[in-house]
């Protein structure tokens, strides 16, 4: 199976790259199944109904969230209506959604795919992500009903992301770290066939910080003190993540990665497009 997933969808700038190069690609590289973290598609904070069902009609078949997950207070209700966002595992037991949910993909095959937030450097004190990942391991095994399985670990720190890659090693088809907006050089298949990537990246304009406008950030480190809201910055957005393919017995991975389109990164993926 061919799978792309595809980092957090920043601001206007990104969620426009999406529509526009998503098509592009799901065509030229055939893929089978596509994931989309859209956690700061709006405003550069969560995601609202709106702006979830453009990622999904561009072609992703699945759209997770993260820490902002119910910032825009639509999704509360739309990601209990709408079974293709999937919310953190971990976040509170109360929150509406699924963190982890079974899908078709082309051919008849299944995808599982599951999301939990860390614990390393966060805001807001979460659940185990490793015991929630645990339980969904023994619900669903790798080969079994699931073809495919995809954990989306959005978290700060590249320690607990890289235990999180071990601890799955064998029992998902990738492990991808999503969150800091900046993506890694680490892409590899681990000794139990997991394919694994510390951060995905953003699909935003990198002509930022982390992919807001450079001059409240900039302001803040430098005088310690706020002047306006963030505001995501709108250049050339570059689309990044990873793409894998796996066996369809065994689920595990036969080839990883990485992927940057467009923008002002050096372009990587499986193959040049058109």
């Amino acid at each position: 199976m061919k799978i792309l997933f595809l980092g957090d969808v920043m601001g206007r700038a990104g969620r426009q790259a999406v529509s526009d190069g998503l098509p592009k690609l799901r065509a030229a590289w055939k893929l089978d199944f596509v994931v989309v973290n859209g956690e700061n598609a709006t405003s550069g904070m969560g995601l609202s109904a709106a702006h979830a069902r453009a990622i999904l009609e561009a072609g992703a078949d699945c759209v997770t969230l993260g820490d902002h997950a119910f910032d825009q207070k639509d999704m509360l209700q739309f990601c209990e209506a709408e079974p293709r966002i999937i919310r953190p595992l971990n976040f509170s037991k109360s929150a509406p959604g699924k963190g982890a949910r079974l899908f078709e993909a082309r051919g008849g095959r299944k995808v599982l795919v599951c999301q939990a937030l860390g614990q390393v450097f966060m805001k807001r004190p979460f659940d185990d992500p490793f015991s929630a990942t645990e339980a969904v391991f023994r619900t669903h095994p790798l080969g079994g009903q699931a073809s495919a399985v995809i954990v989306d670990f959005h978290c700060e720190a590249t320690s607990e992301k890289m235990a999180m890659g071990h601890w799955c090693d064998g029992r998902a088809s990738l492990v991808v770290g999503t969150h800091t907006h900046v993506p890694t050089a680490d892409a590899m298949i681990l000794r139990k066939g997991t394919a694994y990537l510390t951060d995905a990246g953003m699909c935003g304009d990198y002509d930022s910080v982390i992919g807001m406008q450079r001059d409240e950030p900039l302001r803040r480190f430098i005088t310690g003190m706020p002047k306006e809201r963030f505001s995501p910055a709108l250049g050339e957005v570059t689309l990044s993540g990873v793409y894998i393919e796996t066996d369809d017995k065994t689920g595990k991975a036969t080839r990883i990665e990485m992927v940057r389109q467009g923008g002002r990164l050096p372009p990587a993926g499986p193959a040049p497009i058109a």
